[in-house]
Order: C-alpha cells, then sequence, then structure tokens
C-alpha cells in the first residue's frame, strides 16, 4: 500500500465524524474528575467518543499521571518524566465510581519505565480500593507492556483478580518499528498469554488500530497470534491522527470492511468482537463484558451439554 503524498491527502468521510460534546451528564463527567485529581485516557487521547461516553457517565481513568515515559508514534499523551505517583488516587478513583453508579470500569495508565514494577502495585491498590468501596463494580484494566518487569507485574495484578485483563497490540508486527517502537510484539502476546496461564477465569482482551498501512492479511494473522495466546476479547477500530507530528492515516478503512474483519475474527474463535471505525478498547465496555461473560457461560453449558 502506498503511502498518500502531501498532494493526496486522506479525507476524513463522513461515517468517521462525531458531535461535539455539549451535554449536561459530559460537564458533570468532567467536573468530577477534575475534583477527584483524575485523569482520563478518554481527553489525552482525544477520543473521538468522549461525548457519548461522559454523557453516560462513563470514563477511562488513567492511572500514574498523565506524562509517558515513551512517545509511540500514535499516540497523543504527553511524553517526559513523570511526577511522583499520587499515593490518593486509588481511593480518588474509588469514590468516583462509587459516586457515578459505575457497574464496570475500565482503568488504564501511561507507560512508567521509570518506576521499579513499571506501575504494578498502583493497579493492585485501585483494585483494592474498587473492591472496598464499590465491591459490585466488575473491573477491567488497560495495563501497558511492564518492559523488563512482566512477569512479576502480571502476577501481582491477576493476584488482585481484575474482571477483565486488556492489554492492546495496538498494530501489526511489521509496523511496530515506526508505530510502537518500544515495544515488542511478541513480548505482548505473551504478557496476554500470562494471564491465562495464571487464572484462566479472566477474561483477556487486545485491540489494533487500522488505517496505518497494515494489509488484510496482517490482521487475519494477528488474530490467529491472540487466539494461540487465548485471547477472548478482540477490539478493530480506526487510527485517527492526533495531531499533524503523529503517524499518517494511510487509509481510511470502510465499515464494509469492520464488518469482514468481525466475521473472520469470530470464526476464528474469539468469545466476542468489536469492529467498527469508532470502536475503542473501552468504547461500550460495560455492555461487552456482560456480553463476553453471556458467551462463556454458553459455551460451558455446551460442553458439559
Amino acid at each position: 500500500m502506498n503511502a498518500p503524498t502531501n498532494l493526496q491527502k486522506v479525507r476524513k468521510p463522513d461515517w468517521i465524524r462525531v458531535k461535539a460534546p455539549t451535554s449536561v451528564g459530559y460537564a458533570e463527567t468532567k467536573a468530577l474528575m477534575r475534583a477527584k485529581s483524575l485523569n482520563t485516557v478518554c481527553e489525552e487521547a482525544a477520543c473521538p467518543n468522549i461525548g457519548e461516553c461522559w454523557t453516560k457517565k462513563h470514563a477511562t481513568v488513567m492511572i500514574l499521571g498523565d506524562v509517558c515515559t515513551r512517545a509511540c508514534a500514535f499516540c497523543n499523551v504527553k511524553t517526559g518524566m513523570p511526577r511522583a505517583v499520587d499515593k490518593n488516587e486509588p481511593q480518588n478513583l474509588a469514590d468516583a465510581a462509587a459516586e457515578m453508579g459505575l457497574k464496570h470500569i475500565v482503568i488504564t495508565s501511561v507507560d512508567r519505565d521509570d518506576l521499579p514494577d513499571g506501575g504494578a502495585s498502583q493497579f493492585v491498590k485501585v483494585i483494592e480500593a474498587l473492591r472496598r468501596t464499590t465491591p459490585e463494580t466488575t473491573i477491567e484494566i488497560l495495563t501497558p507492556d511492564f518492559r523488563n518487569k512482566m512477569r512479576a507485574a502480571v502476577e501481582s495484578i491477576v493476584a488482585a483478580r481484575p474482571d477483565v485483563y486488556n492489554h492492546n497490540l495496538e498494530t501489526v508486527p511489521r509496523l511496530y518499528p515506526t508505530i510502537r517502537p518500544g515495544a515488542r510484539y511478541y513480548a505482548s502476546l505473551r504478557l496476554l498469554e500470562t494471564v491465562k496461564q495464571h487464572d484462566p477465569s479472566i477474561f483477556t482482551k487486545s485491540g489494533i488500530m487500522v488505517g496505518l498501512g497494515e494489509e488484510r492479511l496482517e490482521v487475519h494473522q494477528v488474530m490467529d497470534d491472540m487466539r494461540s495466546a487465548d485471547i477472548d476479547f478482540l477490539t478493530i477500530g480506526q487510527y485517527l491522527q492526533p495531531t499533524p507530528k503523529h503517524a499518517t492515516v494511510m487509509e481510511y478503512v470502510t465499515p464494509k470492511t469492520f464488518e469482514a474483519y468481525a466475521a473472520i475474527a469470530r470464526a476464528k474463535g474469539f468469545l466476542l468482537v468489536a469492529s467498527s471505525p469508532l470502536t475503542r478498547s473501552s468504547y461500550h465496555a460495560d455492555r461487552d463484558f456482560s456480553l463476553m461473560r453471556d458467551a462463556r457461560a454458553a459455551q460451558l453449558a455446551n460442553a458439559k451439554a
């Protein structure tokens, strides 16, 4: 696939456009995030779904600060030297979840290569605070790869028993050197495989962006690699360039192609697949968790029949 030239800039199609957030619910969610001194990936990553999600009082909290130690070509989060870890963050997050009445919460983080455990202990403290404060809330975490600290970090988080463990592969292996240079594709696969080895009852989830120059057969291979790692839930969404400094959009993938990817993924055995231009890791996560739980229950029932 050839890269677009300056004279052939790819235009954003109608199906990728969203309305500006203006609702009362959006304003209330934003005010609560600020009052609790919480960062959100919704804001930092310039998510196109922020208006819809925040109107419904759904926000993906980003722990460990708003400065990342890496500089991926697709990501809008600031890069630099992060501040000290906020000891009040776990309880502030749990209090916000209780105030919003969340049935399901998604927690992610920046990369913290500066910390001895990569920030794993903060994930554990957040899970523990949520279990104490709002025990009915199901917990989904979206972690970094914990470079060079992966096994110990994953073991400690799995022991805290989140309901869903998500870690995104982001793109196909060929594009890692330019799109995700600080990470390694097979290390990310091993991370999710390790989760399943330690606790098969935890749902695992991963996602990729398309429109970065990947070929369709490469996407199919990623699906096969994920199934080899026993990943339950796949998300596929359109990459959107946050600023001119970031990686260029090579293609706006059509809704019909997203539907085709979903059909192939389901045939490969994923419990659940979310594939559309606006799909993001935590988009409709509460609904999808319920669907995934039902799918596993049906799977177990069929196995016993």
